[in-house]
């Protein structure tokens, strides 16, 4: 018995012995091998490679297309008169901002290279114009007034929809609104033409040359009968639209209101804002007509010769574009003839060139 426990007691010791060090090995063998299990993963695997994301953008680009075009099929099979409106404000949101971002371009090379307005070419010089006209377009307040409570923007749409040429800028018509518009703008500005003729006619005794007061009644004569004046008869005229009583500050106050009409500028507001406002916009076109006149008549297309008609005063959405072309240039020979002094004259011209141009007058 006894020798069975020390039999036993060696061999437990020897146990120990032995296990630890079995154990050692089987601990640096495992390290070993996790050595080789453990390595880093390839460099080529990480969560956002710019391969992955472009694909990505790709799939979400090309399946937006295949959404949309199926939402625009969809509107033209059941809402087909929807859908024409639809179109047409979507077009008019792209083309509203591609203006807005040209003009911005614009505006950050005039600050960069210290260009003034007037230096600018013809082309620059009247997409400013025209993004100026609409920021200071009254429409756009109104309905960002009336769309601040909750659920307003329904009845915006409603508004939009029902009023297009009161609540709508040019971007948002279709062709044939465009030219109807037009044609409803120029009967406004039409109204005042025999009011502002009458009051050429009352002052006529308040200038003191005798020969200017001739050929001034003479002029309000044929435009009245009809007859389309030619340049040398208005230029003529250049002294009495400098001073007292047609030059710009000599004006009188509804005088002022009826050439802001013609002008399709708002008359209702105090005599001096709009005198300012009139001297600017002349002032502007004057400086527009110069670098028209650097540029060309021929180089521009024929919506703009159109254009260019309608904002000095032509209704040209009914008359063929080399006569436009032909009133342009009688336009530019008497605008370029002028100094800043005369630029009343240039103001008087909206009526006094367009007035009886071709048969216009109705």
């Amino acid at each position: 018995m006894a020798l069975s426990r020390v039999c036993w007691a060696r061999s437990a010791v020897w146990g120990s012995a032995v296990t630890p060090g079995h154990f050692v090995t089987r601990r640096l063998q495992l390290g070993r091998s996790g050595l080789a299990w453990g390595a880093p993963r390839s460099s080529k695997l990480h969560l956002s490679p710019k391969a992955d994301v472009k694909n990505l953008m790709s799939y979400v680009v090309t399946k937006t297309k295949a959404i949309n075009g199926k939402y625009h099929r969809f509107l033209g099979r059941h809402f087909p008169r929807f859908y024409v409106l639809y179109t047409i404000f979507m077009k008019g949101l792209q083309m509203l901002w591609a203006d807005a971002k040209k003009a911005r371009r614009i505006k950050t090379n005039m600050w960069k290279h210290n260009i003034k307005f007037h230096q600018l070419p013809y082309r620059e010089m009247e997409h400013l114009r025209q993004v100026i006209t609409f920021n200071q377009d009254l429409k756009c307040l109104f309905l960002g007034i009336i769309s601040i409570p909750p659920f307003a923007n329904y009845l915006v749409f409603l508004l939009m929809y029902l009023f297009p040429r009161q609540l709508l800028i040019r971007h948002f018509w279709t062709p044939k609104q465009q030219t109807d518009f037009l044609d409803i703008y120029h009967a406004f500005r039409k109204q005042s033409h025999p009011e502002i003729i009458s009051y050429l006619e009352k002052v006529i005794p308040f200038i003191s040359d005798a020969g200017l007061r001739w050929r001034l009644t003479d002029l309000c004569t044929k435009i009245q009968r009809g007859t389309h004046p030619a340049i040398h008869d208005i230029l003529a005229l250049r002294e009495c639209f400098s001073n007292h009583p047609l030059g710009m500050n000599q004006l009188q106050a509804l005088h002022v209101k009826a050439l802001s009409r013609a002008m399709l500028l708002t008359s209702y507001l105090p005599p001096p804002l709009l005198r300012h406002r009139l001297k600017t916009h002349t002032t502007v076109i004057h400086q527009l007509d110069k670098a028209l006149a650097k540029l060309g008549i021929g180089q521009l297309t024929a919506q703009e010769v159109k254009s260019a008609c309608y904002l000095r005063g032509l209704n040209s959405t009914h008359i063929g574009e080399d006569r436009c072309r032909t009133w342009l240039g009688e336009w530019l020979q008497i605008s370029c003839s002028l100094k800043e002094a005369e630029l009343s004259l240039l103001l008087h011209n909206v009526v006094l060139l367009s007035t009886n141009y071709l048969g216009t007058r109705r």
